[in-house]
């Protein structure tokens, strides 16, 4: 008996449906990133259902529930800091660990993150605050942002001669202390020129970094 190997045919109606619900849904989250702006960090469903034109079930029913949009705005805002800071540190291009290079990567990143802050402060005090979650987060996204960034850091030291381990405890700690001197920066009114914010990191973590890189060196 011969078993036929003839391919499905595709629907189209199917594949016009799945991009107009992912349309749908982007539209969505810029409504959610505009209620926002508009209203701050504290705000809610019925606001953003209000900016969005629709109501709270349409927008579960996209999202499955408030933790869903939630999540969905925060990779939002991770792919566009991403994509600022691959524009700003250059995550693909080689840099000289031996040199003042390494100072410029901590200045790059630390400027690149504040002035995100700057641009939109509501939109990063909503990530953090968690508005539309209640209680914990099991896969908590802001956490997944740090690491992915922190990751890029690390792989960044290990090409350039830091071994592995190290390279991922220095990477993923360089991100926490410009994540914690933002997050001061922030209550503190953000009254401190970023770039001082800046200079503070680089003399702390810059000479730390190239007293560690002599040590390397002199074990091999």
């Amino acid at each position: 008996m011969k078993t036929s190997l003839a391919k499905t045919p595709v629907d189209g109606r199917d594949t016009r449906w799945t991009e107009h619900r992912l349309q749908r849904r982007r539209e969505l989250v810029e409504s959610a990133l505009r209620a926002i702006r508009r209203h701050g960090a504290t705000v809610g469903m019925d606001d953003i259902a209000a900016e969005a034109g629709t109501s709270k079930p349409v927008i579960y029913r996209h999202f499955g529930d408030r933790p869903g949009l939630y999540r969905a705005v925060v990779e939002k805002v991770a792919q566009f800091i991403l994509d600022d800071l691959r524009a700003s540190v250059g995550w693909d291009t080689a840099f000289d660990a031996d040199g003042d290079d390494v100072t410029r990567l901590i200045r790059d990143l630390t400027l690149s993150y504040l002035r995100l802050v700057q641009r939109d402060p509501e939109i990063y005090r909503f990530v953090l605050s968690r508005p539309l979650v209640d209680g914990d987060d099991a896969d908590d996204p802001v956490t997944g942002l740090t690491m992915r960034i922190g990751g890029r850091i690390a792989e960044k030291l290990r090409a350039n001669g830091v071994p592995a381990a190290r390279a991922d405890t220095w990477g993923h700690g360089l991100v926490g202390c410009v994540r914690a001197a933002t997050d001061q920066w922030i209550r503190d009114g953000m009254n401190r020129p970023a770039t001082d914010v800046a200079d503070d990191l680089c003399d702390l973590l810059g000479p730390a970094y190239h007293a560690n890189r002599t040590t390397l060196e002199g074990h091999r």
